[in-house]
């Protein structure tokens, strides 16, 4: 299997005025390739220390990839040093030149001279064209490394990464990551220490695959690496070991690889003909909000109301005053008033609602900060969830809208 070493480059990320999500996305990008990444640093802008990490990835590494520095001011020096580095002649390149000079004429500005050196190139390079700046990126394999340098800006950074530079990986590294096969398992419901001893006996013999688990906000992701003879053999491995952890975690497993919880509630309610509509209380919006991030979500999402005050949940939904005062706003009776009343309103196949205390303040001994509740209504089905969520209020946001968006999955599911 190839490595990978990562440099994450600008002092904003050293003094803390911005945070590295660069790496973790290409880390991850990597693995499915079949690349084991082993390392990153974060650097300043300084050429010295820009100079070191690539000197240390180099030294671990077949591959080097580095984020950020390619802009044109004086500080951008990632470029220069990585070819320094790699020993290599940057110049001009004409078609580059007049990419730069129409995109400051087309916003009726003069280009500033030090914009040219993004435009600098060494001949031996791949350019990666950047469709949303004006820093392209760059691949050079020489001496048996390969050098790959990209924006800073992390919508750049993807959209770079994903169009150019993972098919000049698949075409360009050599049968021993052909053969690999990577997957990976997406868990919601247990936390890490219970999927490890759920599947422990898996992890201890995993049979020709490497297994590693990680937590993503409130959800376990298990990668699975499996390296046989050729790539056909390890599909099989592959194969081998996903059905032993299935076996192990049924349910909680909602998907694989690019899955997420709103992708999966897409297929089920689109296959099932069924809609949806929601009300929110703590959650202020961010359920709607992560269901409509998914284009197309029209087809089957109706819409939500935001309750929050209790004025609202009587007026909108129909939860009287006499349950609020009897039960509170945060509690299972209030919690399935208010998924009624949305599918109600909506006519839709399910309604949901959530109501809870996200803090960090409002908490009771009774009612603490964290808990949740959860209701679903269809026309054959009727339940409300308590959860007890820990951590800060965004994190506890986050979660109420990933249980609810699990929530569904299982219930449609019949599970």
């Amino acid at each position: 299997m190839k490595n990978a070493f990562i440099i994450a480059t600008g002092t904003e990320l050293l003094i803390g005025n911005a945070t590295d999500t660069n790496s973790a996305f290409i880390a991850e990008r990597l693995a499915e390739l079949g690349i084991k990444t082993i390392g990153k640093i974060i650097v300043g802008d300084k050429k010295e220390e820009i100079l070191g990490a690539f000197r240390l990835g180099a030294d671990l590494a077949d591959i080097i990839i580095s984020t950020g520095g390619l802009g044109p001011t004086k500080d951008d020096l990632t470029k220069e040093t990585a070819c320094e580095f790699m020993q290599v002649k940057m110049e001009v390149v004409d078609q580059e030149a007049a990419k730069l000079k129409d995109f400051f004429a087309r916003r009726k500005k003069a280009m500033p001279d030090s914009n040219i050196k993004q435009a600098m190139f060494p001949q031996e390079s791949v350019i990666l064209p950047n469709e949303l700046g004006t820093a392209p990126g760059m691949y050079l394999f020489k001496n048996g490394k390969i050098i790959i340098l990209l924006p800073g800006p992390p919508k750049e950074m993807k959209k770079i990464f994903t169009d150019k530079v993972e098919p000049l990986l698949r075409e360009k590294l050599d049968s021993q990551v052909k053969k690999a096969v990577t997957k990976t398992i997406k868990v919601f419901g247990p936390g890490e220490s219970q999927v490890e001893e759920m599947i422990s006996e898996i992890i201890d013999d995993p049979q020709g695959c490497s297994i590693a688990l990680l937590a993503v906000e409130g959800e376990i992701h298990i990668r699975i690496t499996a390296e046989g003879e050729n790539s056909e053999d390890s599909r099989k491995i592959m194969e081998d070991v996903t059905d032993r952890i299935k076996t192990k975690l049924t349910d909680h497993i909602y998907g694989h690889d690019n899955d997420t919880l709103p992708s999966i509630l897409a297929e089920l309610m689109k296959e099932n003909g069924m809609t949806l509509a929601v009300a929110e209380s703590c959650t202020g919006g961010y359920l709607a909000k992560t269901i409509t991030d998914l284009p197309g979500s029209s087809a089957y999402f109706w819409g939500g109301a935001i309750t929050y005050s209790n004025e609202a949940k009587n007026e909108l939904l129909g939860v009287r005053k006499e349950i609020i005062a009897s039960y509170g706003a945060v509690s299972q009776e209030t919690a399935l008033v208010m998924a009624q009343g949305i599918k109600r309103i909506a006519d839709s196949s399910i309604g949901l609602s959530i109501t809870g205390i996200a803090g960090p303040e409002g908490g009771t001994e009774t009612k603490p900060v964290g808990l949740v509740y959860i209701a679903i209504v269809g026309d054959k089905l009727e339940k409300v969830k308590p959860l007890n969520f820990t951590g800060d209020r965004e994190s506890i946001r986050i979660l109420s809208v990933k249980s609810a968006l699990d929530l569904i999955r299982r219930s449609i599911a019949g599970q």
